[in-house]
């Protein structure tokens, strides 16, 4: 029996308790057994806390890595790397908003009710801020500060600027300093996966407690969440992916015969990392040079994680729907801004799209336990936007390829895209 039970996966588990949280939420109403969540709520309230002490260390670890240890390389390439940068941050701030327009087109959060934190989601509304506070909130007065507060804007802009200056240091003091943060990295995301050990246990809290207070017609809203995540991913598809292929002159049928068996296996198995080796080799096949490939990919796996971003816009945006929050259209650009910088350099691993959604959920005020009830459906989200994030990134090696003059092809060798 406990050999059985050690063999069904993390991801079962999460399965169980939620089905398990939303059978208790309906035989215990909060209106009848108020002592039932209270106590559930205890068992949310202590995942919630793991989740929150692991936001800014692993950001800034993953952050500095990201960037100033691709100094090296970047001056290697050049040209290259100021290309693939551009392309990156075009391509998702389009999908920033792209997820945007859906949330807010379909608003799926609206229904849910997070019962402890309506009040303080309605006290966020009424701050509203100025153009000229918002700004000023972007630079840090002090790190610490910034920290202890998981104001994660404030931490994003102090790690960015002391990783640009980090790359300009040389020799054996910069060395010591990404040895450390490179280790930072590593522990955190160990830090990371023994938290999510205790994730059914604050899933299936989290999802009892909502269900009790709001019924099952939270299910519909997952629901909801869940097709406007693919349905946003599809028109992303559709209206950058495909257009940028096609001014760049790429051959579709070709390519998407080349990226079919990598993205199976992203698909399948929720991981970027499972399916690079075969996403390498069926690039280099399709006629993008190994020196460009080898440069595209990997850095792009850090700073252009298209599907993710779509993602992160579209879980904030429920979350703050869920908590009764009306955000203006200046605090949702602020949030997008948060979410632009959070997710450079943040390494395409299990998980670290929870870590960014919750570092600008805390933020900007907003309740984690909205978190806990996406974790119900993450599994289902993270197919599809992993998926994306990896035909995103063969797209981007072989327009770079295209643009730097050297995609070839069986029948032809290209030239540069005007």
């Amino acid at each position: 029996m406990w050999n059985a039970l050690r063999r069904i996966s993390l991801t079962k588990w999460i399965l169980i308790s939620m089905l398990l949280g939303i059978f208790i939420g309906w035989a215990f109403p909060e209106s009848d057994y108020p002592m039932v969540a209270r106590n559930l709520k205890v068992v949310s309230n202590l995942f919630l806390n793991l989740i929150k002490c692991i936001i800014v260390p692993i950001l800034v670890g993953t952050l500095i890595i990201g960037i100033a240890g691709h100094s090296d390389d970047l001056k290697a390439v050049g040209r290259l790397a100021f290309k693939s940068f551009i392309y990156f941050e075009v391509v998702t701030t389009l999908a920033l908003f792209i997820g945007l327009a859906a949330v807010n087109l379909t608003k799926p959060g609206v229904g849910v009710v997070l019962p402890p934190s309506a009040d303080k989601g309605k006290e966020f509304a009424a701050k509203t801020q100025s153009t000229q506070e918002m700004i000023e909130h972007i630079a840090p007065k002090s790190f610490f500060e910034s920290a202890a507060k998981n104001d994660v804007l404030q931490v994003v802009v102090f790690t960015i600027l002391f990783a640009l200056a980090l790359a300009q240091v040389k020799g054996q003091p910069k060395e010591t300093m990404l040895n450390f943060f490179e280790g930072l990295s590593e522990v955190m995301f160990k830090f990371t996966g023994l938290v999510m050990l205790c994730a059914p246990f604050g899933i299936g809290a989290a999802m009892a407690v909502t269900v009790g207070h709001s019924g099952l017609g939270v299910l519909k809203n997952l629901g909801m969440l869940v097709l406007t995540l693919y349905g946003a991913l599809v028109v992303f598809c559709l209206v950058v992916l495909v257009p940028v292929a096609l001014w760049a002159r790429i051959p579709l049928r070709k390519f998407l015969r080349a990226v079919k068996e990598p993205a199976l296996i992203a698909f399948s198995t929720t991981s970027s990392d499972a399916a690079l080796p075969t996403a390498l080799k069926r690039m280099t096949e399709f006629g993008v040079p190994k020196r460009i490939v080898s440069f595209v990919l990997p850095t792009g796996y850090s700073f252009n994680l298209d599907g993710s971003t779509l993602y992160l816009a579209i879980a904030s945006v429920f979350v703050a729907q869920a908590a009764g929050v009306d955000m203006t259209l200046g605090q949702q650009l602020l949030m997008m801004l948060t979410l632009m910088l959070t997710t450079k350099g943040i390494a395409a691993v299990p998980r670290a799209s929870l870590v960014i959604l919750s570092g600008t959920l805390a933020s900007f005020g907003l309740p984690l336990e909205g978190v806990a009830i996406i974790l119900g459906v993450d599994e289902l989200m993270d197919m599809a936007r992993t998926t994306v994030n990896l035909v995103g990134n063969c797209l981007a090696s072989a327009v770079m390829a295209r643009w730097e003059g050297e995609l070839k092809t069986d029948d032809q060798t290209v030239t540069p895209s005007p």
